[in-house]
C-alpha cells in the first residue's frame, strides 16, 4: 500500500540523474522520507547517453589518491568524499545488485551488458526498494529557505509546493540541454548565496575545416596517436580512439583535449596530426607497406589500402594525395609510395572550433568548492543544503570520472542529509 506523502519530507532531491538517484536511494536506505523531483518524463535521461549508450560507470583506479589526480585542483577537496565512497565502494554497490563489469582501455569499466539501461534500471530499482517517492515532469521554479524554521520550500512551475528539512541539488551543468541540463540550478543556488564560477564546456567534440570529413562520418579508428599543434608548436600528444562525425571528430581522446583546443584557438590556428599506426615507427611502417604493395601488386591501390584502414578513409587519403584510387599497386609512383607512408603517420586535421552545449559531454564551472563541506557534501552557506555532481566546479577528463563524481558525491550527500 502506497504511503501518504508527509507534510514535510526529510529530504527532497532535485534532479533525477545519476548523482540525484544515488543520493535519494542512500537517504531512503537510512529510513528518511525522500521525494525525488525530475523535470523530464523519465529518470536518467543523460545517463542513457553516457559511454555511447554503454555507460562508462567508473574507472578502475581503486586507490583514492591515484583516482583523484584526474580531477586536477579539485582532487584535494574530494579526498574525504572518495575515502567514504570511492571506486571500490561503487563497484561493491553495483555488485550487490547483480551488476558485473568488464574493463576496457585506460581502466574504463562498463556493465557486462554494454547497456546504460542496465545501470539506469538498477538505480530505479534501488529507489523503489527504499520507497523513494518519484515525481517526473516536475519543473522546479525556485528553492526557498526559511532561516527561522530551517525548512526548505520547493516551488514547481505548476504552482505546487513541497517542504523538506534537507534539500539535495543534483541538477547538473549546461551540457546536453536536451536532457534537461540547462543550468537553472545555478540561478537558485546563486539566490541562496552561493558563488557560481562561470560555466564552460569541458568535454566537447571538435569541428574541422576539412569538408571531406562528412564523407567518412561514423568511421572509427580504435587506436591512433593524436598530436595537437598550435601553429607549428607541438602542445600535447595522446593515444586512443577517434570517431569521425559529419562535422569533425569525437571520441574519448578528442574530448579530453577539447578544453585545451578551445584556449589555443584564441591565439591562432590549431591542427591535429594523426598517427594511424602508433605501434610502428616510420621505417617499420614503410617496410610493411612496401611488402603489402608487393604481395598485392596486381590489385587496385584502393583495395589494398582498405586492408589496413577503413575503406572510406582509404578513399579520402588517396583523394587528398591526388592518387587515382583505381591505380594498380605495381603502377604506383615512388613519390606516391613515400607520401602514402608519410600520410599514414602524419594525417593532418584542421580544427575550426568546438561544438556547442548540445553536444558537450561535461561542462566545467559551477559552485565554488570552497563553499562546500566535502565530508558531507553540505553547503557552508545554507544549513542542510547539499550539492552534488555537475553543479560543482570540477573539471575532469572522460573515462568514467564524471559518473564516479556523481556516485561519490551523491552517496555521501545521501548519507548526510
Amino acid at each position: 500500500m502506497k504511503k501518504a506523502a508527509p507534510t514535510v519530507w526529510d529530504v527532497i532531491v532535485i534532479g533525477g540523474g545519476p548523482a540525484g538517484m544515488m543520493a535519494a536511494a542512500r537517504a531512503g536506505e537510512r529510513g528518511k522520507t525522500v521525494l525525488l523531483l525530475e523535470k523530464n518524463t523519465r529518470l536518467g535521461v543523460k545517463l542513457s547517453l553516457t559511454g555511447g549508450g554503454r555507460c562508462n560507470v567508473t574507472n578502475n583506479k581503486t586507490d583514492v589518491r591515484t583516482m583523484l589526480t584526474n580531477y586536477k585542483d579539485a582532487g584535494k577537496f574530494l579526498f574525504s568524499t572518495f575515502t567514504k565512497h570511492g571506486v571500490a565502494e561503487t563497484i561493491q554497490w553495483f555488485a550487490g545488485r547483480g551488476i558485473t563489469f568488464h574493463e576496457e582501455n585506460e581502466g574504463r569499466l562498463f556493465p557486462i551488458t554494454n547497456s546504460a539501461e542496465t545501470i539506469r534500471k538498477t538505480l530505479i530499482d534501488a529507489l523503489r526498494e527504499q520507497q523513494v517517492s518519484i515525481r517526473v515532469g516536475a519543473i522546479v521554479s525556485a528553492i526557498l529557505h526559511d532561516v527561522e524554521t530551517g525548512l526548505f520550500t520547493i516551488q514547481l512551475s505548476n504552482g505546487k509546493i513541497s517542504h523538506s528539512h534537507s534539500c539535495i541539488v543534483a541538477t547538473g551543468g549546461m551540457s546536453r540541454p536536451e536532457t534537461g541540463s540547462t543550468g537553472e540550478g545555478f540561478s537558485w543556488l546563486s539566490t541562496l548565496g552561493h558563488t557560481i564560477k562561470k560555466d564552460s564546456l569541458s568535454l566537447v567534440p571538435l569541428m574541422l575545416h576539412d569538408t571531406w570529413v562528412e564523407k567518412i562520418r561514423g568511421v572509427t579508428i580504435p587506436d591512433c596517436k593524436i598530436t595537437l599543434y598550435s601553429g607549428d608548436k607541438k602542445q600535447k600528444a595522446q593515444r586512443g580512439k577517434i570517431l569521425f562525425t559529419h562535422t569533425g571528430v569525437s571520441g574519448p581522446t578528442i574530448l579530453n583535449i577539447s578544453s585545451m583546443v578551445k584556449e589555443l584557438l584564441l591565439h591562432g590556428t590549431v591542427t591535429l596530426v594523426l598517427d594511424l599506426f602508433p605501434e610502428l615507427d616510420d621505417k617499420a611502417l614503410r617496410s610493411s607497406i612496401q611488402e603489402l604493395l608487393l604481395i598485392n601488386s596486381n590489385q587496385k591501390i584502393k583495395n589494398v589500402l582498405a586492408r589496413i584502414v577503413p575503406r572510406a578513409l582509404a578513399l579520402i587519403i588517396l583523394e587528398l594525395l591526388k592518387i587515382n584510387s583505381e591505380t594498380p599497386t605495381h603502377s604506383l609512383l615512388a613519390k606516391d609510395r613515400v607520401m602514402l607512408v608519410f600520410f599514414l603517420k602524419h594525417f593532418p586535421l584542421h580544427v575550426k572550433g568546438l561544438l556547442g552545449a548540445d553536444k558537450a559531454i561535461v561542462s566545467s564551472g559551477g559552485v565554488s568548492l570552497t563553499e562546500i563541506d566535502f565530508k558531507t557534501m553540505g553547503s557552508l552557506i545554507v544549513p542542510n543544503l547539499f550539492l552534488v555532481g555537475d553543479v560543482l566546479d570540477i573539471d575532469r577528463p572522460s573515462g568514467g570520472y564524471s559518473l564516479q563524481l556523481c556516485w561519490s558525491t551523491g552517496y555521501v550527500a545521501g548519507s548526510s542529509a
